[in-house]
């Protein structure tokens, strides 16, 4: 498998744009509009959250019909439409019906996806015009990539995009935005991954299920699942595909990273890493409590060696633990490596703590967690929480 690329240099049979329709205040951009040349079939996995936004109700009702013969999908920014009522239905299937209109399909071969503000009706002046501008720039090119990866960010402070090229000669490429209200349940995000690969309609859905479970659900910035979460995975099936499921994952998962590196006000990159547990779902329960833990995060943004915390997050996830059986290490970096043992058979070790508060500082942090009692293991992705998240997301609406 070929290394994943931080760009898009294009996807055979796709073109996209990304434009500014007037939606943010600023000329920043805040439209995009991704199509096909062909029917894609496609599969999509959506927030666990029960109060969801207009958007993930019509593409769930249309994904749950047929998985085949879409053609485009359109996003918006600075409106979630979610808590809108009947009105937010209405005016995405609009939305939908605008797009399919200038791409010359049929309206339910349209998806649709929204982010911003919760609680705001789309201004469907504004959206009409989006769909007009993105149908007249569609490209197939890098810059029309980036572009439609810069537009659906919200208070991402970079666009996050990923590509690659397989041995069998087709690509798989994808843009996600993310930063705040990011938990590990569906992680918070609008992610969007188009391939040539032919993957049938029974088999696209495990794929992108299993690929999520890997990346999209291993990350985490503040522990709150929004009500927008989606992750749409489109296929032409243009080229035959002997193995997509790791190609794919590698590339979910550059663009989950690449959330958590941008999360509000982030400074730190963390990986925290459980083996030993009782079962993977047990691991998984113990890294991701610690990985939303405030008392953790605030630790490493202050780059304070207060293992104690993690110790503590550990043992209220709410599954079996005995802290006997307990180790703990952190290194600095993002590949696996037990530098520092600080916790062992119930009681610190005798570490350095100038070594301990140097690694802590670090801008990637690793932590491993044996939790001496099984196979079960897990790897979850976070960051630290600093003063500026608080300031972002004190003032977001406003």
């Amino acid at each position: 498998m070929t290394d994943v690329l931080s760009h898009i240099d294009g996807v055979p049979g796709f073109k996209v744009a990304g434009v500014h329709a007037g939606l943010k205040d600023d000329v920043a951009l805040d439209f995009a509009l991704i199509v096909s040349d062909s029917p894609c079939t496609v599969a999509g996995v959506f927030t666990t959250n029960q109060v969801k936004s207009a958007h993930v109700l019509v593409d769930m009702e249309r994904l749950q019909k047929k998985r085949t013969g879409y053609r485009a999908v359109a996003v918006n920014t600075k409106c979630a439409n979610a808590c809108t009522g009947q009105q937010g239905i209405d005016n995405a299937l609009q939305m939908a019906r605008w797009v399919a209109e200038k791409v010359g399909c049929a309206e339910d071969e349209v998806l649709v996806m929204s982010t911003g503000v919760i609680g705001t009706q789309l201004p469907m002046d504004k959206i009409k015009r989006g769909i007009e501008l993105a149908s007249e720039k569609l490209d197939a090119g890098q810059d029309a990539w980036k572009r439609t990866a810069e537009a659906i960010m919200t208070t991402d402070t970079r666009p996050k995009l990923a590509s690659l090229k397989s041995e069998d000669s087709y690509t798989i490429a994808g843009i996600a935005k993310g930063a705040g209200m990011i938990a590990p349940n569906m992680a918070t995000m609008l992610g969007l991954v188009v391939t040539d690969a032919a993957l049938p309609e029974a088999d696209i859905l495990p794929a992108l299920q299993k690929a999520s479970d890997r990346s999209f659900n291993c990350i985490s910035v503040d522990g709150d699942t929004s009500t927008n979460d989606t992750v749409l995975l489109l296929s032409t099936g243009k080229v035959a595909a002997t193995d997509i499921d790791a190609p794919l994952e590698a590339v979910c998962r550059s663009l989950a990273q690449g959330v958590v590196r941008d999360g509000e006000g982030a400074s730190k990159f963390i990986t925290i890493q459980v083996f030993g547990a009782e079962s993977d779902a047990t691991a998984k329960a113990i890294a991701n409590t610690i990985a939303i833990s405030p008392l953790v995060k605030t630790a490493f943004y202050g780059g304070d060696a207060n293992w104690g915390r993690i110790m503590m997050a550990a043992g209220r996830a709410g599954v079996a633990l005995d802290p006997k059986n307990v180790k703990l290490w952190v290194a600095g970096g993002e590949v696996e490596r037990r530098e520092l043992l600080l916790f062992s058979d119930g009681m610190p070790t005798d570490y350095s703590e100038e070594r301990a508060t140097a690694i802590m500082h670090e801008p990637s942090i690793y932590v491993t967690l044996d939790c001496g009692q099984g196979k079960g293991h897990a790897v979850v992705w976070t960051c630290d929480l600093s003063h500026d998240y608080v300031s972002i997301n004190g003032h977001y609406r406003s």
